[in-house]
C-alpha cells in the first residue's frame, strides 16, 4: 500500500521543508485539496523541496477551469518534478459551481470525461508535435502557435484521477482515467460490494484491470501515539459522518448496512440546524464502519483490516514531536498491507 500526507498548504513557505521531511521519513507522496487555497503553487513548492516524492493535487475543481489553462499547469508541474505529478480533478456541487465560481452545471460526469479527454489532447500536441484538433460536445480546441507550446518533456503522460461519489463519475473514472479518489464517506462492505464491482466491470471494458488503476481513499482513518490522541481524531470523524450522512444523495452507504433511518435522522436535525449536536446521532459501531482508528504501534494492523484490498494509497498524519522512528515504523508497517495496483500505465498512443 502507499502512504501519503498533506502539505501545510496554508503557508508556501513551509511546503519545500514539509515535503522534505515526508520524502525523509519514507511517505510515497504528498497532497493538497482544494479549499480556501488554490493547489497547484503548494505542490510546486514541494516539488522544488524533494527529488523522489510523488505529487498530487486531491482535487482540484475542474470546471471553473478550462482544461488549457490546467494542462498547463500539470504539465509544468511534472517538468518541474521530473514526473512526479499525478493530475487530481473533481466537479464539486452544482450550488458551488453556480453561486460560488458562476459557472454553470451540465451533464457533470460527461462533461469531465470530455474534460481528461482534452488535456490528453493537448500535451499529444504539445509532446507529439500533433495537430491540435480536438473537438467535443462542451470544449473545442483547434488553434495552438509555437510561442504557447512547451518544448517536448521526454516524460510520460501525466496521469490523471478522479474524484468520485457516485455511480456515473465511477464509470468515467474507470473508463478514462489513471486512478479514482473515493469519498471519505464510504465503508468497505460499501466498497467492496458497489464500488470495486463497478470499477472492474468498466475497466474490463477498456481493456484494463487494477493493476495500473490506483484506488485511493474509501474512508477515515484516527490516530495517534496515545488513545487520548485517536480519542480526539475519532471525535472529528464523527461528525464528518454526521454531516455527510445528513446529505440525501449519500444515503446509499448507510442502506446498505441496514441504517437508513440513521441518515432521516441526520437529515431533520441539520435541517433545524442542529450541526453542534447531530455528531451525537453516530454511535460507535457506525463510526467503526467509516474509520479505522488505532494508536500508532496497531495502525497497520486497523488499516489492512478497514482498508486492505479496497484501496491502493490511503493518506495519514503525524502529531507534531513525534520521533523519526516511530514514523518510519508505522509507514513500513503500512507499506507491507498488499495492493495489486503495480503502477500508472500513461501511454503518449492517440486513443482509437
Amino acid at each position: 500500500m502507499r502512504v501519503t500526507t498533506a502539505l501545510p498548504y496554508t503557508d508556501w513557505r513551509k511546503c519545500g521543508p514539509a515535503a522534505a521531511q515526508a520524502e525523509a521519513d519514507g511517505f510515497d507522496g504528498v497532497t493538497v485539496p482544494e479549499l480556501a487555497h488554490d493547489p497547484f503553487i503548494p505542490l510546486a513548492m514541494g516539488a522544488l523541496g524533494s527529488t523522489k516524492l510523488e505529487l498530487a493535487s486531491s482535487v482540484a475543481i475542474a470546471f471553473p477551469r478550462s482544461p488549457m489553462i490546467v494542462a498547463n499547469l500539470a504539465w509544468d508541474l511534472a517538468v518541474h518534478s521530473g514526473g512526479r505529478f499525478t493530475l487530481g480533478l473533481g466537479t464539486q456541487v452544482k450550488p458551488h459551481n453556480e453561486r460560488r465560481f458562476s459557472v454553470p452545471w451540465i451533464s457533470p460526469a460527461p462533461r469531465l470525461s470530455e474534460y481528461v479527454q482534452a488535456l490528453r489532447a493537448i500535451w499529444r500536441c504539445w509532446e507529439k508535435g500533433e495537430k491540435l484538433d480536438f473537438k467535443g460536445k462542451f470544449y473545442t480546441f483547434n488553434l495552438m502557435t509555437p510561442e504557447f507550446s512547451p518544448k517536448p518533456s521526454g516524460l510520460p503522460m501525466v496521469p490523471v484521477m478522479i474524484a468520485a461519489v457516485g455511480p456515473e463519475m465511477q464509470k468515467a473514472a474507470a473508463r478514462h482515467c489513471d486512478g479514482v479518489r473515493l469519498h471519505g464517506f464510504a465503508t468497505k462492505h460499501y466498497v467492496e460490494q458497489v464500488v470495486r464491482p463497478l470499477l472492474a466491470t468498466e475497466l474490463e471494458k477498456s481493456g484494463r484491470s487494477f493493476e495500473h488503476f490506483e484506488v485511493t481513499g474509501g474512508g477515515f482513518i484516527a490516530t495517534g501515539p496515545d488513545e487520548a490522541t485517536v480519542k480526539a481524531a475519532a471525535e472529528k470523524i464523527r461528525y464528518r459522518v454526521a454531516f455527510y450522512g445528513s446529505t440525501p444523495a449519500y444515503r446509499g452507504v448507510f442502506d446498505v448496512h441496514g441504517v437508513t433511518d440513521l441518515g432521516v435522522k441526520l437529515h431533520e436535525a441539520s435541517r433545524r440546524g442542529e450541526w453542534a449536536t447531530m455528531a451525537s446521532l453516530v454511535p460507535d459501531d457506525v463510526l467503526d464502519l467509516f474509520c479505522a482508528r488505532a494508536t500508532y504501534d496497531k495502525l497497520p494492523e486497523a488499516i489492512a483490516a478497514r482498508f486492505g484490498g479496497i484501496a491502493d494509497a490511503v493518506g495519514i498524519e503525524f502529531q507534531p514531536g513525534d520521533d523519526a522512528r516511530t514514523r518510519r515504523k508505522v509507514l513500513d508497517g503500512l507499506k507491507e498491507i498488499p495492493s495489486p495496483f503495480k503502477g500508472f500505465n500513461t501511454s503518449w498512443a492517440t486513443p482509437a
